[in-house]
């Protein structure tokens, strides 16, 4: 008899454009999860309002991340694929977790201390920013999630989910699973090519970040002007040579060879060498990937997948909610 996987539940919020850096340390590496878990994942474009978006832009970034994922491997026969907001269920749910929670707990999140500190002094602090944490636990409880892959910003949201699902239960009776945060499979971390002191982010400057779907010819110019040292010697050492030792991890990952047999190959040939090598590489895993989003996009399988997606994903909100309801009253 076959062993029935463990669910995961996971949600990608719409917001900026991906990066190398979420291509080589999280994406390739999440691609693996499907075959090892049944897989919930979701588009968050509800959480994508907590701060002010252009429609377009968040409709764009929405089409880019299904498209994406799907280039990259993500199979719609293995995994559960929809949009947030195709799913009613999650913000009636948020709803409900919002009002079993208390303000004192939501003042705690650290990212909403952090974005909220990060405001001008004469801009007011969007309420969605505020609840947002009590949406993210109706995502995870409406489908019983045994595990929920999260980074270290997130894992404490995670821990309210819990506090909340423990809470209901308590209340209610026995009604939500409680899920466990795990942390997610990450793959090198890739620092950003004008500081490589700093994480190549959405947020970090255009020169420092390679954005997957920008033009070829553009990023080929970020690599050749990455910041790297002046005594031109190849070797991996990130805390004297930061910047040479990030392009060694680029090319380490996309390659899968050993950042030292790498710097043996290119020791003695000259920065200027290396780099080309680099931009090389990663300009061929970059049209690759290119080529099959603009495939996925032409060929109408975007919609198929989040429609397919969507109504798995409503049924088992769908009894989950009503079970809620039930439990409070409502019907």
């Amino acid at each position: 008899m076959e062993e029935t996987k463990k669910r995961m539940l996971s949600g990608i919020k719409p917001t900026g454009k991906l990066t190398l850096g979420n291509y080589i340390g999280a994406i390739k590496q999440f691609i693996t999860y499907q075959d090892e878990y049944e897989m919930y994942i979701f588009i968050a474009d509800l959480h994508s309002l907590t701060l002010p978006i252009d429609p377009k832009e968040l409709r764009e970034n929405t089409k880019d991340l299904i498209s994406v994922y799907l280039a990259c491997g993500l199979d719609p026969e293995k995994v559960v694929l929809f949009k947030q907001s195709d799913v009613s269920e999650h913000a009636e749910l948020g709803y409900v977790m919002t009002c079993n929670s208390n303000m004192g707990e939501l003042s705690r999140m650290t990212q909403y201390k952090d974005k909220s500190s990060k405001l001008g002094s004469n801009e007011s602090i969007p309420t969605g920013l505020y609840i947002y944490p009590t949406l993210m636990a109706a995502d995870i409880l409406l489908y019983d999630a045994d595990y929920v892959p999260v980074g270290v910003d997130q894992k404490q949201h995670v821990e309210l989910t819990r506090d909340l699902a423990i809470r209901f239960n308590s209340r209610y009776s026995d009604t939500f699973k409680v899920p466990t945060p795990i942390t997610a499979k990450t793959g090198a971390k890739i620092a950003s090519l004008a500081n490589p002191e700093k994480k190549m982010s959405k947020s970090e400057s255009d020169k420092g970040t390679i954005y997957l779907l920008d033009d070829l010819n553009i990023n080929r110019k970020k690599i050749m002007s990455a910041v790297t040292d002046s005594d031109n010697t190849i070797c991996y050492d990130p805390i004297n040579k930061p910047g040479i030792s990030n392009l060694l991890t680029i090319m380490s990952s996309l390659t899968n060879r050993s950042v030292e047999e790498i710097a043996n190959e290119y020791n003695g040939q000259g920065y200027g060498t290396f780099k080309k090598a680099v931009a090389d590489v990663v300009i061929n895993e970059l049209e690759i990937l290119q080529n099959k989003v603009n495939e996925i996009k032409k060929s109408g399988m975007i919609e198929k997948v989040l429609e397919d997606g969507a109504n798995k994903a409503r049924y088992l909100a769908r009894k989950k909610l009503s079970k809620v309801y039930r439990k409070i009253g409502i019907n």
